[in-house]
């Protein structure tokens, strides 16, 4: 009897986390990759391409209540950055308001199997903060405006026209409700650093299980040695650019004299 009881207490002890730990996994799960986990910025570097494939892993049949959704996002670096509203007063361009955000990704992409709208409920979004939107995460400093939601349209408006934000539809393919595929084209205006990959696996506009990797972005050779003096040398490099440009503007100079003789 002394044996059961003291038994009896451990397993009342238990910590929380341990019994965590024995619960089962999810019934449906993502096993997935990428066609490559780093990409390299070239001085011809136009743009490139990531394949992020994957499997659903389950140890029943599939579910027949509601249809499964595959939603893949990638997004770029945050940075902070300054919304300004300009008006036109008295014939001068003058700025009437600001916002500061002090986090905004450079690049975010949502790609899904259907209409994100149809698919994902609106507190799941919120939570995963998947669309392009709540990608923007927060504020800095104490608003200038009374309304901050245009400034944040703004962004994404202007960002979505230089194919830094896209949204995507349509763009995931699943076959059979087990096999996905989708290609996500990354811009040439990509800056250096830490890119993230999600994936969501979804039924009935929940989400059920979620997958993240991540894509190294670099600059290599000459592009890299460039920005690394800009960021380290800034004098040398604005010296060196002035130089450049000099002799560049020489050399015009000297092949239109030549012209001109003949």
């Amino acid at each position: 009897m002394m044996l059961r009881a003291i038994l009896v207490l451990l397993a009342c002890a238990l910590p929380v986390s341990a019994q965590e730990a024995t619960a089962p996994a999810a019934a449906e799960q993502i096993v997935a990759d990428l066609s490559r986990d780093d990409v390299d910025i070239t001085t011809s570097f136009d743009g490139s391409d990531i394949i992020i494939y994957g499997a659903i892993k389950r140890e029943q049949p599939i579910p027949q209540d509601a249809p499964l959704d595959v939603i893949v996002t990638v997004e770029g670096p945050a940075r902070a950055v300054t919304v300004r509203h300009k008006e036109r007063r008295l014939g001068i361009w003058v700025n009437t308001g600001k916002v500061s955000v002090a986090s905004a990704p450079n690049f975010y992409v949502v790609a899904t199997t259907r209409p994100l709208a149809k698919i994902l409920y609106q507190d799941e979004d919120y939570r995963f903060r998947i669309s392009v939107p709540l990608a923007i995460r927060a504020f800095s400093g104490a608003a200038e405006v009374d309304d901050v939601v245009p400034y944040t349209e703004a962004l994404v408006r202007l960002r979505e026209a230089n194919d830094l934000y896209r949204l995507d539809d349509g763009a995931v393919t699943l076959a059979e409700q087990t096999l996905f595929r989708a290609d996500v084209r990354l811009p040439a205006n990509l800056i250096e650093g830490l890119y993230a990959t999600r994936i969501f696996l979804l039924r009935d506009g929940r989400v059920i299980d979620t997958f993240r990797a991540p894509i190294e972005v670099r600059k290599v050779g000459l592009e890299r040695w460039l920005y690394r003096l800009a960021l380290e040398k800034p004098f040398l490099y604005g010296i060196m650019s002035l130089a450049l440009a000099i002799a560049a503007g020489w050399g015009a100079s000297a092949a239109f004299r030549q012209l001109q003789r003949r």
